[in-house]
Parts: C-alpha cells; structure tokens; sequence
C-alpha cells in the first residue's frame, strides 16, 4: 500500500510533466513566424481574426509632418523615455522601419513585466551586429533601415526609447488571439540558429529558382513548356490544365520583347468558372519593368536574365488557362514575337476552408486631385500579399508626389497609415545621393527607378509573414503630394492578393494605357546631377552647385535619360557678390554667350533661358565655362531645365 502511494504521486507528477512539456510544444514561438519568410508555398492560407496593424508616426492632422518634428514619433512620455508602441493580448511584431535610427536604446517590456525582455540600440535592429538580427532579414539600402526578425510576446508588449529624439517609425504587428503564444527571451537552440541561417540563405539568393518553394502544398511539382510565336492581334493559351491543382511557378523568357515604351503583350489568367481573369496585365507591369526596362529582381518576381519569373502559389478548384495576348496598336509596324514559357505545376487542389484563390488588381489611372490612388478595393474573405508602383509626375519638378501617405482600412476601420510612399516600400529619402535616387532591388521590396528629370519613379514590397488579412473587406491605396492628393500623378499599380471572391470587374490594358507617358519638361536639381570637371576649378554644395576657380575651367553636365528632341535650355542660378561670368556650350558649339552672374545683392534668378539645343543619344550634355574677373570667381547653379520644342 506504501509503495503505491509512493508510485500515485510520481505518476501524477510525471503525467503532469508530460502535459507541461506537450503544451510547451504546442506553444506558437518566434521560429514559427520566422519559417513563414521562407514557406511561400503557405501564402494562399487563410487567418482570420489574425489583423495587422500599425504605429507610425503619421501626422494625425493629415500635413507632412510624419517624422519630421517627432511630435507623432510616440504615444506618451514616462520618466523621461518616449514610449513608441504598446500592443495588447497576444501578438507578434512583424516589421519595424524608419529612414532615421539612432544609438539610443530600444527596451521591450513583455507581458506586463517590469524588466525588459529585450534591450537592444535602435540602430542594431538593422547593422547586422547583433544576433539574432542579421542581414538580409534586417538591414537598410534605398535610404530605409529595416527589421523583419519576428518578436514574439504572449499577453503584451510595451516598446520603449531611452532618449528624447526620435522621428519617422513604423512598427508592424499582428494579433494573435486564441494562440498559445511562448514570449521572444533571447535564447536559441541550434535548431533556430539553423532556421535563421536558410532564411536568410533564401532571401539572400539573387538568382531565385521555384525549387526552392517546391514544399507543402507546392511539392510534387511537373513543368509543362511551350515556345509561342506571338502575331499582333494574336491570343494564344500557353497552360490549360481541368484538373484541381496549382501553379507554383511562372517563367517566361521573351528576350528583349517586353522593353520599350510600349506595353502590347498581356499576361492573362483565369481560375475555374471565374467571370473575371485573375491576372490581366501587361508583362512588363507584372513582373516589375519600369518605363521600358527590367528593374525588378526579388526572391518571388521579376526578371532574371532573360527570364521574367513569378513563383507567388496559385491554386484552384476544377481548372487553370494562362494566355498571353499581343495587342495591335493601329499604324505601327509591330513584329513577331518568340516566347518561350514555362508552367510549373501540380495536382494538389485548393482547400476552399483553408486558401484563397491568387488574383491581381492592374490599374493605371491619372488620379484626380483630392482622391487616393487605390491598389485595391474589394469586399470577401483574404489577405493582401504584394505592391507594385509607378509614379510618373505630370509637371516637371522636385517628385514631391512620393510624400503621400499609405492608408489601409480592413473590415471597416483604418488599421494602417504611412509616413510617405518611399518609406510604404522601406525606403527613404528621394532626390538624395545613394539613398532613394535609383533603382535597387532587395529581396521583398525595393525602388524600380528614380529620375528627378523626368518626374518619375516606383517601388515594389511583398507582404509575406505580415500578410494583410481581411475577413470582410479591404481598401488599401495611396496619396499623391504632401497634403490633400494635391499632386497630378500618372500612377500604374498592381495589386496581388488571395480571396474567397473573384473580382467583379477590372480596368483592362488597352489602347493608351499600354503607352508611356513622355513628359515635356525637364528639371536637373544639382544633389543627382552627374558632372565632369575639367580644369581649374573647385566644386562644392552651396545653395546648388558652386562651381569656383582661381583662373578659369569647365563643368559639363550630363542630360542622360531624355528622349531626342530640340529643346529650349533655362537655367536658375544665384547672383552674388563673388559671381563672375560665365558661358554654355553643347560640345563645341556656343549656345549662350558671357554672362555676368556677379551682383552686390544676393539674387536667385529663376529659369532664365539660356538658348536651343538639340538632344541626340550622343550627343546628350551642356558645358558650362566659367573665368574670374574683376568681380569674383564663381558661379552658384541651382537647376537646369528643359523644354521640348
């Protein structure tokens, strides 16, 4: 009787270890949200209840100041620090952005307790220096720094900055309700170092292959292959399957057939008894070209040498047709065109509880002044997992268009709200040197292009563990200018998302809408202009571009990226006390004779015409010669502008 009195509580105490250890299995952890940057083949699944939402320091009177002042960069003060965010219930944080990080300390106090869990300088969120928040998960290019390491906590969070100065911020996370949640403590099995090492090894890959999303519901993969002879007018089916299954992969190679200023070749899908195509859109939208050239190249889309990819799951119930259609534009010599394409796919049928279905949203609109530009408007059951964006401003000028904000509203409240569209595709700072200034590409965001000449722009970002879920509806768009959508914008966007509902109706590409714009007016603003020196002569930043020299000297100025034309040449410089004279040339011809820019009042002369010239592909810059006279020894050039004829 002893003895199994003895042997009772041991029992007891083991069954309860083992329940203790099975719940501790059970629980949700940081690795679980951290395998999502990889298992694409998981997209299409479904979270309801699961929202994102967002801390950003958003002016909430709806003027610039997103970050500027720091008056929206936190919710309170306490005991001198500014606490940025505070998360109730169960959660993890998805995103954290800003283009401003300092060495002030970051402390995350977790589940209501009075140490912080996690203490870490805001700036090593992003450098790289610190474990477990390395590159390429964290890290900073296009002017934004950027975090995707997932923190997770089980009851709350309440993240606070020791320091008084803090400017633009975005923090990004879901809600988990009804999730055994295990809180981030720092400490790592090998098991999640190995983790993090193949995450890191996808995202850092830069020549993506769909192999590596052949997982889960993606496995078991076949490829179907077609070379298509594309005619003008001609509508071909490139895949047809009527068996339940999904696409895994798309890769197209047309060689150089899809660059140029026109966009006549679509790419068409349709799911089972759809209405509506789930994709129509022209090929070099969809995969991320920008004013007529490749510019895309993330681990999910773009092009890769010659081979424009997608590998974004696409399943479906009963069947699946993929076309591709040439457009014919009316009085232009169009030629054939040689495809070669490729389908990976497989049999594994969509899951109607548990999937959405993929569809894309093209749209290309010169939006009226006082509304958004919407990337996606639509009522059902999904989530959001992706962005595409061209801006083309339509008046020359300093591309003021991107300080408009992101807003998304889920299931009838705003849920998110953007601090400028740079920093909506982790970015920063446009018109500045090694910032937001050209393409980049990075693994799931990045700028397409960036022309200050010709007002223009764009930008790409995949949600992929922050996934923007809607159980009802979603409305996810952009402004256009600093305040009131005040800015003409000729915007292009696509939109890609998983829904239990097909799309009523969509804008089809045809006719102008395929055809770029072409601006008529360009404006060169000296921080992204791209100069030669040549003799004696010193050049710094002063107000523009002061250009001085102790005898005399050249300064030629490139005008690259303007289409071939004659055009009437301005130029805005300032009149000082030092100005001396000064002389314009295109090569070897004299375009505008001595100048005298000296003038005991400082004076800024605005767009003073200068002459005519005739831009070729060659022959495509201005020199300006410079001497000193009695009056001074420099010249201050503020922009150089041109004017189609």
């Amino acid at each position: 009787m002893k003895t199994c009195n003895i042997l009772r509580p041991l029992a007891l105490l083991c069954l309860m270890l083992n329940v203790m250890s099975a719940y501790s299995q059970n629980k949700y952890r940081w690795t679980d949200e951290l395998a999502l940057l990889r298992s694409i083949d998981r997209l299409p699944e479904y979270r309801s209840g699961c929202l994102i939402e967002q801390f950003s320091s958003y002016d909430r009177t709806w003027g610039n100041d997103d970050g500027f002042s720091g008056k929206y960069s936190y919710l309170r003060k306490e005991d001198g620090k500014l606490v940025i965010a505070e998360m109730k219930g169960a959660g993890v944080i998805n995103r954290i952005w800003t283009p401003t990080p300092n060495d002030n300390m970051l402390c995350f106090y977790f589940d209501g307790k009075k140490d912080p869990g996690l203490r870490i300088r805001f700036s090593d969120l992003f450098s790289g220096k610190v474990f477990p928040f390395v590159k390429p998960v964290c890290g900073n290019e296009v002017g934004g720094y950027y975090c995707y390491l997932p923190i997770t906590y089980a009851k709350s969070c309440k993240i606070v900055m020791e320091g008084e100065g803090l400017q633009f911020i975005q923090i990004q996370y879901r809600q988990l309700p009804g999730t055994k949640v295990e809180t981030y403590d720092g400490t790592f099995t090998d098991a999640d170092k190995a983790l993090l090492n193949d995450v890191c090894n996808t995202w850092a890959a830069t020549s993506p292959q769909a192999d590596t999303y052949s997982n889960g519901r993606s496995a078991g993969t076949t490829v179907s292959e077609k070379t298509i002879t594309l005619k003008p007018g001609d509508e071909v089916t490139c895949f047809e399957s009527n068996v339940p299954g999904r696409i895994t992969g798309i890769e197209i190679d047309g060689g150089t057939a899809f660059e140029g200023p026109d966009k006549n070749i679509i790419l068409s899908a349709r799911w089972d008894d759809d209405k509506t195509e789930a994709i129509c859109a022209p090929m070099a939208d969809f995969f991320g070209y920008a004013y007529g050239r490749p510019a895309m190249r993330n681990i999910l889309m773009g092009r890769s040498g010659y081979t424009n990819y997608c590998y974004l799951p696409m399943p479906y119930d009963k069947s699946a047709q993929l076309k591709l259609i040439y457009r014919r534009t009316e009085g232009t010599q169009q030629p054939p065109v040689s495809v070669r394409v490729k389908i990976h796919h497989n049999t594994t049928a969509r899951d109607a509880k548990t999937e959405g279905k993929f569809y894309s949203s093209w749209r290309r609109t010169r939006t009226p002044l006082g509304e958004y530009h919407t990337f996606l408007n639509t009522k059902g059951k999904g989530h959001y997992v992706g962005t595409i964006l061209l801006a083309q401003g339509l008046r020359s000028g300093m591309t003021t268009f991107f300080e408009g904000d992101d807003s998304t509203y889920v299931d009838g409240r705003m849920r998110m709200h953007g601090t400028g569209s740079e920093d909506y595709f982790n970015g920063g700072w446009y018109a500045l040197l090694d910032r937001w200034d050209r393409g980049h590409s990075m693994p799931i965001h990045g700028c397409l292009d960036y022309s200050l000449q010709m007002s223009r722009t764009g930008g790409y970002r995949f949600f992929i563990s922050d996934k923007l879920t809607f159980d009802k509806e979603i409305f996810h768009g952009i402004e256009h200018g600093d305040v009131n959508n005040s800015y003409p914008v000729d915007y292009t966007s696509l939109a890609f998302y998983y829904s239990d509902t097909a799309p009523d109706s969509r804008m089809q590409p045809a006719g102008d809408l395929l055809k770029e714009y072409q601006p008529g007016r360009h404006t060169f603003y000296p921080q992204l202009m791209e100069i030669t020196p040549d003799g004696d002569i010193q050049i710094n930043n002063d107000r523009g571009l002061r250009i001085s020299t102790g005898n005399s000297g050249n300064l030629r100025i490139l005008l690259n990226d303007i289409p071939e034309g004659r055009y009437k040449l301005y130029m805005s410089y300032h009149e000082t006390s030092a100005g001396t004279g000064f002389q314009i040339w295109q090569r070897q011809k004299l375009i505008t004779d001595w100048r005298e820019s000296h003038n005991d009042t400082d004076t800024y002369r605005e767009d003073v015409y200068m002459g005519e010239i005739e831009l070729t592909a060659q022959d495509n810059s201005i020199t300006v010669h410079i001497a000193k006279n009695d009056n001074g020894n420099s010249l201050i050039v503020g922009t150089v502008t041109l004017e189609r004829m």
